[in-house]
């Protein structure tokens, strides 16, 4: 009567204990896969690439190391001219503008016709020098005709000597009005023209004494001057000053003698080579600036006077680590290099830079003395790794 149930409640544990080993055997598989699977994951990093042999052979390396570097201090600065290349042009006699034959900016040659003005002032000291040229024919026919009167014992031997000195007074005479002449602005073969024809010519010209361009006129036709006037000033501008204030903390950079950048922005920010040739021997009390100049070549006339430039100064040599420019590799607003681990194998890595020189930049950290980076080939590098990012 008992012996069903017992039975049935035999077979349901035992089918309970055969579920229950079922679901530890699913478990413990489930943990196994579980255990497994980080094991099948490789960690990547994503900054390391590693390149082909044929990319390899486009890619240049280099070591790491200190270089001598200069840095560089930039003061504002002008063009100005040449003072020892500019002349300042006035007339030599008082006198009325008749002609002006040049006007401003034009080039001119050394010894050309600038303007020509009529002065009375000239006309009376060549007739000066025709009454002294004159008295020296006077003069000396008096001379001689005393020695023959002296030699017929007509007259003695002191009168003769009067007669002589009145000759040399009348020398001394000529030559004051010739100099006089010369001082107001006639040459020696108009002088000499003068001599001979006696005609007296009341134009003064005023000529040149630089070959360059007119900067600047200052006379109008009809205009009275004076010999104290300026009345043009012309320029050589093959050559032209750059002046700058240096302040005087960096003062101890200035080296007479060497070569200085001069950029000018109204030329495109292009630079020009310059020698520095000028080292004031005060400071500005205002400014606390020492003023220093350099002389630039202008053969092309490209550069104005009164341009605004930038005068940049190399500091004194330092040694600093260093890369090749073209080592670097902007991404984001940062720098990097991309430094080898292994043939063909390289890491990104972020680096602080300096300021650059000559080809090279100073790589203040994130690389040690003698590590290997890449300089030529770091955009493929670059290219590469970001290839391998996207399978």
């Amino acid at each position: 009567m008992f012996a069903t149930p017992m039975f049935s409640k035999s077979a349901s544990s035992k089918k309970l204990f055969l579920m229950l080993c079922a679901l530890a055997v699913v478990a413990t598989g489930c943990e196994k896969k579980e255990a497994a699977a980080p094991a099948e994951v490789k960690a990547v990093d994503p900054y390391i690439v590693e390149i082909t042999d044929q990319l390899a052979q486009q890619v240049k390396l280099h070591t790491a190391g200190n270089i001598e570097m200069r840095g560089t201090l930039r003061v504002p600065g002008t063009v100005q001219v040449d003072e020892q290349r500019i002349a300042r042009i006035g007339a030599s006699v008082t006198g009325r503008i008749k002609d002006i034959e040049v006007t401003l900016g034009q080039n001119v040659k050394n010894g050309q016709l600038l303007a020509t003005l009529n002065s009375t002032e000239l006309a009376q000291n060549q007739l000066v020098y025709i009454k002294a040229a004159q008295q020296i024919g006077l003069q000396t026919k008096a001379v001689e005709r005393a020695k023959l009167l002296q030699e017929a014992d007509v007259i003695g031997a002191a009168e003769l000597q009067r007669r002589q000195a009145e000759l040399s007074a009348a020398q001394a005479d000529l030559n004051a009005a010739r100099d006089q002449l010369l001082v107001l602005g006639m040459n020696e073969s108009a002088i000499d023209k003068l001599s001979s024809t006696g005609q007296i010519r009341s134009y003064s010209n005023v000529t040149t004494r630089l070959s360059g361009t007119v900067i600047s006129r200052k006379v109008n036709l009809g205009q009275v001057v004076q010999p104290a006037e300026e009345l043009f000033i012309i320029a050589d501008l093959s050559h032209v000053w750059v002046v700058a204030e240096v302040p005087e903390q960096q003062v101890d950079l200035i080296k007479v003698g060497e070569e200085v950048l001069v950029e000018i922005p109204a030329l495109g920010n292009k630079q020009y080579k310059a020698k520095l040739i000028y080292e004031g021997d005060i400071v500005n009390p205002e400014t606390r600036t020492v003023t220093v100049r350099s002389d630039l070549q202008n053969i092309n006339r490209e550069i104005k006077p009164d341009m605004l430039v930038s005068m940049l100064i190399q500091s004194l040599p330092e040694q600093k680590l260093a890369v090749p420019l073209q080592s670097i590799v902007r991404e984001n607003d940062n720098t990097y290099v991309y430094v080898q681990l292994a043939p063909n194998k390289f890491r990104l890595r972020e680096v602080k830079l300096g300021p650059d020189y000559n080809g090279m930049v100073n790589v203040e950290s994130g690389v040690a003395m003698g590590e290997i980076v890449v300089s030529d080939g770091a955009f493929h590098v670059n290219n590469e790794r970001k290839r391998k990012e996207l399978e």
